[in-house]
C-alpha cells in the first residue's frame, strides 16, 4: 500500500496559505522525488475572505487530487477550525495560530496551538512571515516532506531579497516544535 498524507491550509485570504501550499508541493515533488498534487480555493475577497490550500503527498500515485482524509489541518482562523476540524481523521493533528483560535472543537486528534502570528511580528517584525512560521510546524508534526527540501523550495519561491527573512522565520516555526515530546497537544 502506497504512502499518502492529506494537508489543508486554512484561514483567511491575504495569510499566504496558497504561498505554504505551493512550497509544500514543490519540496515534496522536486526535492524529496514523491508526488504531489496542490489545489486552492478562496473566496470572491482576495483578502479577508476564506482561503484554502490542500497538498496531497505520496510515494505513488495521486489518482484524487483533493484532500478527502485530513492528516494535518493548519487553521489560522477560528471559522476555518470550526469548518475543518471534523474533516481530520482519527489520529490526525490540528495546527492552530492562538491569537485567533481560542477553541479548537473536540475530536479523535492533537490540537496543538502556537503564537504563530505573534511570534511573526515580535521575534521578525514581520506579521507576512506567519505562514512560514506556520510552515515550520507543519514540516516538525509531519515529517513527511524534508527540512531541506522545503528551505530549498522557500528560496525558489518567496520574492527575491527576502529569502533569508523567510527561511529565519521557517525555523522558528520548527522551534515551536523542537520534538514533539516537548509540545503537550490538547485533545
Amino acid at each position: 500500500m502506497s504512502f499518502r498524507y492529506e494537508i489543508r491550509l486554512s484561514g483567511a485570504g491575504g495569510q499566504g496559505l496558497i504561498l505554504i501550499g505551493k512550497i509544500l508541493a514543490e519540496a515534496a515533488a522536486i526535492y524529496d522525488e514523491k508526488n504531489a498534487t496542490q489545489s486552492q480555493s478562496y473566496g470572491p475577497e482576495a483578502r479577508g475572505g476564506a482561503s484554502r490550500s490542500e497538498v496531497i503527498i505520496s510515494d505513488g500515485d495521486i489518482d484524487y487530487p483533493k484532500a478527502t482524509n485530513i492528516d494535518l489541518l493548519l487553521a489560522m482562523t477560528q471559522e476555518a477550525v470550526d469548518k475543518y476540524a471534523a474533516e481530520v481523521k482519527d489520529g490526525g493533528v490540528i495546527i492552530t495560530d492562538s491569537g485567533y483560535v481560542r477553541e479548537v472543537p473536540k475530536g479523535k486528534y492533537k490540537a496543538y496551538s502556537f503564537p504563530i502570528t505573534e511570534i511573526a511580528e515580535e521575534k521578525i517584525g514581520k506579521k507576512i512571515v506567519a505562514n512560514i512560521i506556520a510552515l515550520g510546524a507543519i514540516e516538525r508534526l509531519s515529517q513527511v516532506v524534508s527540512p531541506e527540501a522545503i528551505i530549498n523550495a522557500i528560496r525558489a519561491r518567496v520574492p527575491k531579497g527576502t529569502e533569508e527573512t523567510n527561511i529565519s522565520a521557517f525555523k522558528y516555526g520548527q522551534d515551536l516544535v523542537k520534538n514533539e515530546e516537548t509540545v503537550t497537544p490538547s485533545a
